[in-house]
């Protein structure tokens, strides 16, 4: 998913630093508990808990009550108070219940735009490249060394939520806080286009880009599916012979469709983004596929082969229902001899360090900003 919007519109205008946090609201005062659970005897315990490798018994957790951490910035602990997502577990039955979700997820997101360009002192402006909608994002004063580099964006919102300007958010959020200029792509989406819409519409931007821009100096990122297809991406480029970018940042990747690994039962109702593979993500990675096998690995990146892959910097938090995801790319990537890094935050359930209104949204981002201009040419 996307960048989770701010508060309220910060409208002053940062100095010439690295611009810091912008104020937000004060949320209300209370601690999320995940739902208890009653400790069943083995014979009471449904099909799916009980499903384990080679017959190993499942874990049986005591009912519990999970407290805010006092490890995390104030602004934080208010977004972990702040209970679950609301129409998290809200699944369309229908083409046009997708659309209508789709249509929220735009209507929740627009008004907070205009004052992250304002705050960050961004241009935004939307275009094609190779007939796919796009949107350019530059900064007021680029600097020097950055004037030649470009980011490739693609975002998150599970491959079916955030078409339009929605989707930039997280670019924005690059090009404020590195100072880059930056290209989001609006790639067609479930439930009209699905796999391999979105893939098709960034390789069409990625091939055109590189007939006019150096590799060395172009990183592709972007967060949940957005991390999924900047994987895809990378391998769809291997596969066609084309040049890698110099660097990718796949921010807690939507890396297996399949639902696999250990934290999308462990971190289930600890997240408070997308709180269970129950949900609308979930629902949404068969919608995507449209038939195909969710372990194609242009689908679940993490059923590829990662030879080969571009220096990357992963980023996930500690509640995130997707760290297994950020986790298992990191190993496999370093099993495969790349240079990768993965920074997990304290506290952070999923994508929440897209979150400008918290202090370790400005900490993440220097370090994305640190890894780019380390491995991109100027």
């Amino acid at each position: 998913m996307p960048w989770t919007p701010p508060g309220e519109a910060v409208s002053q205008s940062p100095s010439s630093e690295t611009p810091q946090t912008p104020a937000g609201p004060s949320r209300r005062d209370v601690v999320a508990a995940a739902p208890l659970a009653v400790i069943l005897p083995a014979a009471a315990l449904t099909e799916e808990a009980v499903a384990a490798p080679s017959g190993l018994a499942p874990r049986q957790l005591p009912a519990r009550v999970l407290p805010v951490p006092d490890t995390v910035s104030a602004e934080l602990q208010a977004r972990i108070a702040a209970g679950y997502l609301p129409g998290w577990d809200s699944v369309p039955q229908t083409t046009a219940a997708w659309k209508e979700l789709v249509a929220r997820s735009v209507a929740d997101v627009a008004p907070f735009l205009p004052g992250i360009k304002q705050y960050f002192r961004i241009d935004v402006q939307p275009g094609e490249i190779a007939g796919v909608k796009v949107f350019t994002i530059t900064p007021a004063d680029l600097p020097p060394e950055n004037r030649d580099r470009l980011l490739v964006h693609v975002h998150g919102g599970g491959y079916v939520l955030y078409p339009g300007e929605a989707g930039a958010g997280e670019g924005m959020l690059m090009a404020g806080y590195g100072r880059f200029k930056v290209v989001s792509i609006d790639y067609r989406m479930p439930p009209d286009f699905p796999f391999p819409a979105a893939l098709d519409d960034a390789m069409a931007v990625w091939r055109a880009l590189l007939r006019d821009h150096d590799p060395r100096k172009m990183a592709i990122f972007g967060s949940s599916a957005g991390g999924g297809l900047t994987m895809a991406m990378i391998l769809r480029s291997k596969a066609e012979g084309l040049p890698l970018p110099a660097a990718i940042a796949p921010g807690t990747p939507w890396a297996d469709l399949t639902n696999d690994g250990d934290s999308i039962k462990a971190n289930a109702y600890v997240d408070n983004i997308l709180v269970a593979d129950t949900g609308w993500a979930g629902a949404a990675a068969p919608l995507y596929a449209g038939g195909h096998d969710l372990r194609d690995p242009l689908i679940s990146p993490i059923y590829g082969d990662f030879s080969g892959f571009p220096p990357a910097i992963l980023t996930s938090g500690t509640r995130d229902l997707f760290l297994s995801n950020t986790v298992r790319t990191h190993r496999k990537l370093r099993q495969a001899g790349v240079e990768a890094e993965l920074q997990v935050f304290e506290g952070q359930s999923h994508a929440q360090f897209l979150d400008p209104t918290i202090p370790e949204a400005a900490e993440a981002f220097a370090e994305l900003t640190r890894f780019m201009k380390s491995h991109l040419a100027s």
